[in-house]
């Protein structure tokens, strides 16, 4: 079940690019819970799984896993959680009126969490067990997030 849980249904065990199959699954699913549930459902869900994800990593090091494997992918789906929340909810657009939106978080999202600048490669390199896999992509997140609203806020102003 934990196995699962990290790969986010198997979809870590994608043959390449685990990280981005985990952050598209996760922006399909957040789009799914969209259609029927308020923003903030999104971000308290986002919240939930971190700190379930935050525990189960920990229980994976524990018994021998790999740090920060690549087929965990928890940490990215909560990661494009958080940036679409945040994004949509800074702007304050109604997420099926935005696709810039959308595309900015998740095109953002994996810039951050792959070139990892600033204090997201610290907590990259420095932070050990969960806190330290899901502790990047939370803070990747937040700068995906403020990176969307400026392009949207860009993108409008010139159109």
């Amino acid at each position: 079940m934990r196995e699962i849980f990290l790969t986010f249904f198997y979809v870590g065990k994608a043959p390449f690019a685990p990280g981005s199959f985990g952050s598209f699954a996760g922006l399909v699913v957040a789009y799914l819970i969209l259609l029927y549930f308020p923003l903030e459902t999104l971000f308290l869900l986002s919240i939930l799984t971190a700190i379930l994800g935050v525990k189960a990593i920990d229980v994976y090091e524990a018994n021998g896993g790999v740090h920060d494997d690549k087929s965990i992918v928890i940490d990215e789906v909560v990661g494009i959680w958080i940036a679409i929340s945040l994004a949509f909810g800074i702007t304050e657009i109604d997420p099926s009126y935005s696709w810039i939106i959308w595309i900015c978080s998740f095109i953002f999202f994996r810039v951050f969490d792959i070139w990892k600048p600033s204090i997201i490669g610290r907590i990259d390199r420095n932070v050990k067990g969960g806190l330290g896999v899901m502790g990047d992509d939370v803070v990747a997140s937040i700068f995906a997030a403020i990176s969307s609203a400026i392009a949207y806020g860009v993108v409008l102003k010139f159109l």
